[in-house]
């Protein structure tokens, strides 16, 4: 290649990476259509990487159905450049059924048993997520022509170079020297904070057992034996991977039983496991009901132009004050239009005199709640979202059965409201606040929002819409209720505490709602570890930290200047140095960095953030790349 060929280096080649590669495909005829030469740092299978590997044990599987995934920019995507329509991974699946689509591995007679069985509504394992990414990656890649270049290793280090531009160092003593570079790295692993280092200090101690935050199925658990007592903080989504990981993983087995519950057949090798977190309660289920009321339109209240309102009467806004109750009364719109108009009987009001009156309340005023009375006389149907967010506020439970209860009786409504089609509503709901969570970021730039609500949406904000909307299939929690039922999942309640006990050795789980207190030798964190640049265990962004390339993202608060961890971005995803200066070509992009994170595959035809934000970022690329091609191609003629 010339000279002049502008280089362009990722760090990461998961599937962010193959979105962007594909965006930048579909828009180099507008934008830059010289030659580019492009390098994916990957040590893993591209596509795929880490979190998604084939690699992982195949019980694991995605808290998503089949039909609401999809790597491809379709026509709903507002963005400027072209849609590329493609297969989602239901219909690629049917694709690779019918020899439609060829371009694809021989694959293990396991994946081809998924395959056949595999609708649009099946939670398919990551093993054949894994599949599908990989497939788009070589298509997005084969869409640039010879310009992709993969490296089967691992950056260790950015610096900037002699003359502009950066060198990347790969662990095999390589460089490559990149006139832009991309950090699109999923999540990394940190140290540990102080209190998990406490934690691991106590257990070598002590001769225990301690699991610090981390992706689950990279945790080696086999000191854990048979039968032992494992306190577990967390209940999320690593929680549910740590139970399969334990249970079936561990030669158990579930039994479907008459009534339609599940029963759990023990191998005899399975711990006892005790969880509990701050809420006390696991993810709410994914839903099975479908939407039978008035279709949904654009959202109408959570809007730019009402964000913008906003701006011109405050100057800055407070998430709490300003957005929150413009958010609520979003999803309460959803929520009572399909009850109303989808299940009529339960409703004393029609939908349109509801609506006319709803559009001029506030949700936090006394009007708007006698107004839902009114109009939804059963009180078991009012969506209250504080206590959605906080189930067992306020409650004080006797001992550890009424924890048991309350726990399990918690899950049982769930999976009534979610897994049957007698509660629709419980989609609108979830398909309001999915929307709510792909327009934050474009609603409302982040530098025009306060400290303490920047800390909210990456906090709180996000904790709440995953708490609600990600959850894992419904079978996930049946089996949570038959491992229970067999006394090898006991709950500990909300409020967790976690205490250690040098005399004894021994860590004790407390619930600041109950008397229940549990003493184990071994403590599992169920969670994925929290970001940090600075204690990063990844070799490149402890670089760019280091060096002074990037820098975290610091907001000012009451008591002083706090770090979310993040690796600080602009609005543009120019990483920023650590004197606050954007670097024109260097850019982080993903979960790990401050700009809005939306993950990196989303639900067709939904306008995803996501696919939005590879577009802009795409072009930026770009639009770069042509800038560094022009200035310099008078030097290579000057050589000439």
């Amino acid at each position: 290649m010339p000279a002049n060929v502008p280089a362009v280096v990722f760090i990461g080649g998961g599937p962010r990476t193959a979105g962007l590669l594909e965006r930048i495909a579909a828009n180099r005829p507008d934008v830059f259509a010289g030659p580019l030469r492009i390098h994916v740092v990957e040590p893993h299978v591209p596509g795929s990487g880490r979190i998604w590997r084939y690699d992982q044990n195949p019980g694991l599987l995605l808290n998503s159905m089949a039909a609401d995934i999809t790597m491809f920019t379709d026509e709903s995507v507002d963005c400027e450049g072209p849609a590329v329509p493609g297969p989602g991974l239901a219909e690629w699946a049917a694709g690779v059924l019918d020899a439609s689509i060829i371009d694809v591995p021989d694959f293990p007679r396991p994946l081809w048993k998924q395959l056949r069985t595999l609708t649009g509504s099946t939670f398919p394992t990551r093993q054949l997520q894994s599949q599908y990414l990989e497939w788009f990656f070589r298509r997005a890649s084969r869409s640039l022509g010879r310009s992709v270049t993969v490296h089967r290793t691992t950056a260790v280090g950015i610096a900037a170079a002699d003359g502009g531009g950066h060198v990347v160092e790969l662990a095999t003593g390589r460089t490559l020297h990149a006139d832009i570079v991309v950090w699109a790295l999923g999540h990394t692993d940190s140290r540990p904070d102080a209190v998990s280092a406490r934690f691991a200090d106590f257990a070598a101690r002590h001769g225990g057992y301690h699991a610090a935050p981390s992706y689950t199925t990279d945790v080696d658990y086999s000191p854990i034996a048979p039968g032992q007592d494992v306190i577990v903080s967390g209940m999320g989504l690593a929680f549910v991977d740590l139970l399969a990981l334990l249970m079936e993983g561990r030669g158990g087995r579930f039994q479907e039983t008459s009534d339609g519950g599940l029963r759990y057949l023990p191998s005899g090798r399975e711990p006892r496991l005790w969880a509990g977190s701050r809420r006390g309660v696991p993810y709410h289920s994914k839903i099975s009901a479908g939407l039978r009321g008035q279709v949904p339109g654009p959202l109408r209240f959570f809007t730019a132009a009402a964000a913008d309102a906003l701006l011109l009467q405050h100057g800055e806004l407070d998430f709490r004050e300003h957005l929150w109750p413009l958010i609520a009364k979003e999803a309460g719109h959803w929520y009572y239009r399909e009850l109303l108009t989808g299940s009529p009987e339960r409703a004393a009001m029609e939908w349109e005199v509801f609506a006319a009156r709803y559009a001029e309340m506030d949700w936090y005023s006394g009007e708007r709640a006698d107004l839902v009375s009114a109009a939804v006389p059963e009180a078991g149907l009012h969506l209250d979202l504080e206590r959605l967010d906080q189930p067992f506020d306020g409650l004080r439970f006797a001992g550890h059965q009424e924890v048991q209860d309350a726990v399990a009786g918690y899950i049982e409504h769930d999976l009534a409201l979610r897994d049957s089609p007698d509660h629709p509503e419980t989609l609108a709901l979830f398909l309001a606040l999915l929307h709510v969570y792909m327009e934050v970021g474009r609603v409302v730039p982040p530098e025009r929002l306060n400290a303490r609500s920047q800390q909210l949406i990456h906090g709180w904000w996000h904790g709440f819409f995953s708490f609600v909307d990600s959850g894992p299939p419904p079978r996930r929690l049946r089996q949570m209720l038959a491992l229970h039922r067999a006394g090898l999942l006991q709950f500990l309640g909300p409020g967790l505490e976690v205490t250690l006990d040098e005399a004894t050795g021994t860590f004790r789980a407390t619930s600041r709602q109950s008397d229940v207190s549990v003493t184990a030798t071994a403590l599992v964190e169920a969670r994925l570890p929290s970001t940090s640049a600075a204690r990063s265990l990844n070799p490149a962004l402890a670089s760019l930290h280091e060096s002074g390339l990037g820098s975290e993202q610091q907001l000012l608060r009451s008591d002083g200047m706090h770090s979310t961890g993040k690796l600080l971005v602009s609005a543009q995803h120019h990483v920023v140095d650590a004197n606050g200066e954007p670097q024109a070509t260097l850019f982080g992009i993903g979960p790990g960095t401050s700009g809005w994170g939306a993950g990196a595959f989303a639900r067709p035809n939904t306008n995803a953030a996501p696919f939005r934000e590879n577009d802009a970022l795409a072009r930026t690329i770009l639009g770069v790349a042509r800038d560094i091609a022009v200035v310099s191609e008078p030097a290579a003629a000057g050589r000439n």
